[in-house]
């Protein structure tokens, strides 16, 4: 099939796409470097604070590494008794919900926003991404827009998540497929 259409990103238009103002973006951004981001600040529970300040709902006794990049604190609720890894990456340009005692390993990617490559104009696409009570986002995982990782699903080092992981399950590969049943003694 020989289809001459080609993309034209002039075409691509994204104004219906809204999570704040020119100033609350900005502003965010410069203390998401100075204080979440910043590998020198090491305090926790500095950062969960800072984090609630500007709109996120954080549990008790997170634990978020140094070099962790949010993008917008106010679409994140995140459970008690969590660890958030050197590196992570929460692009939530949609809601992120991470319920208690999940684990996500350093250089993680929690990415809600993708493209649509079918149409010329290469439209965003959005989804939420859920990350039930005791999941595990395995080092350099990627989870994508629209996924539901459930109750103690595992997604191994350097796996895609492109679709619901089951319950008490553990996945693997690009893209993650399940390998077998998460047992916990």
């Amino acid at each position: 099939m020989n289809n001459k259409a080609e993309v034209d990103l002039s075409k691509f238009d994204n104004s219906w796409y809204h999570v704040g103002g020119r100033l609350k973006l900005i502003t965010w951004y410069v203390a998401n470097l100075i204080f979440i981001k910043n590998r020198f600040v090491t305090s926790s529970s500095f950062k969960s604070l800072i984090l609630r300040a500007w709109g996120g709902a954080i549990g008790k006794n997170v634990t978020i590494k140094p070099g962790v990049n949010i993008k917008f604190p106010w679409m994140l609720a995140i459970g008690s008794n969590c660890w958030i890894g050197e590196g992570v990456w929460i692009d939530n340009i949609a809601p992120v919900k991470i319920e208690d005692n999940v684990c996500i390993s350093q250089g993680a990617m929690l990415l809600c926003g993708n493209h649509n490559y079918k149409k010329q104009s290469f439209d965003l696409i959005v989804g939420d991404i859920v990350l039930e009570k005791g999941a595990w986002v395995g080092a350099k995982a990627v989870v994508c827009p629209g996924v539901t990782m459930h109750t103690h699903s595992v997604l191994t080092v350097g796996s895609v998540a492109t679709k619901d992981l089951e319950a008490f399950a553990i996945y693997s590969g690009v893209p993650a497929k399940k390998v077998r049943e998460r047992r916990i003694d």
